[in-house]
């Protein structure tokens, strides 16, 4: 069994100068989920090479076990450091996909054309699709045959309004996850904020936000099992 990683290239925080990119823990301990389960992971970028890491997904509070375990992890560090070329990815050779978030994809996947067809052809091939916490805002611009959105009537999640409001980038981000899955038609839904939430609609699994990232990828791996 085979998953694509799509992985942000985009590294600019706004206009503030800052640094983002992925977040640590949603893609570690996917990951690691998938890989302790015996499956082969490609991680794919829309730039190829080095994909930018957040620095507040470095932070010390953000840590678990995963993260601890990726830090220490050459073949993996050696993955991140020489990412595949999005372009060059095809859904036939995959059995599913996965999108991590970090606050990266928002700039440069949310408008991909790349992706925006590579989502189209898991859909197309009933290959599942996994993305989780800013990650669901890469199917934006994901418009099916019929010229419906891609989540039109679909259960979803992403990361909330108000976790957005709690790490003070309301103003900073292109657009709100929240916002915008439900501008889509998306039947959004969230918990708490941080705690886990997942949701699954077919080929669709979409994770809150960090804590759920590993859920989603244990969801996708029950989904391929069937």
């Amino acid at each position: 069994m085979k998953v694509l990683f799509v992985v942000t290239s985009h590294n600019q925080l706004g206009n503030t100068g800052k640094k983002t990119g992925f977040w640590v823990e949603e893609f570690a301990a996917p990951y690691y989920t998938f890989k302790d389960a015996g499956y082969e992971v490609t991680v794919a970028t829309p730039k190829g090479g080095q994909a930018p890491i957040d620095p507040s997904s470095e932070v010390p509070d953000a840590q678990t076990a995963a993260t601890e375990r990726y830090y220490k992890d050459e073949e993996v560090q050696n993955l991140i450091s020489n990412t595949q070329k999005l372009s060059e990815q095809k859904a036939e050779n995959f059995d599913a996909v996965f999108y991590p978030g970090g606050h990266g994809p928002l700039w440069d996947l949310a408008n991909d054309k790349d992706s925006q067809q590579l989502i189209l052809d898991f859909n197309k091939s009933q290959k599942p699709i996994g993305a989780v916490c800013h990650a669901p805002g890469v199917f934006k611009n994901v418009t099916l045959e019929n010229g419906g959105s891609f989540v039109k009537g679909k259960n979803v999640t992403g990361f909330s309004n108000t976790e957005e409001e709690a790490v003070q980038l309301t103003d900073v981000v292109p657009f709100l996850v929240e916002d915008e899955l439900q501008k889509l038609g998306g039947h959004y839904t969230k918990t708490n904020d941080w705690g886990v939430h997942v949701v699954e609609d077919g080929l669709l699994i979409t994770g809150q936000n960090p804590a759920s990232s590993e859920k989603v990828a244990e969801k996708l791996i029950t989904f391929l099992k069937k």
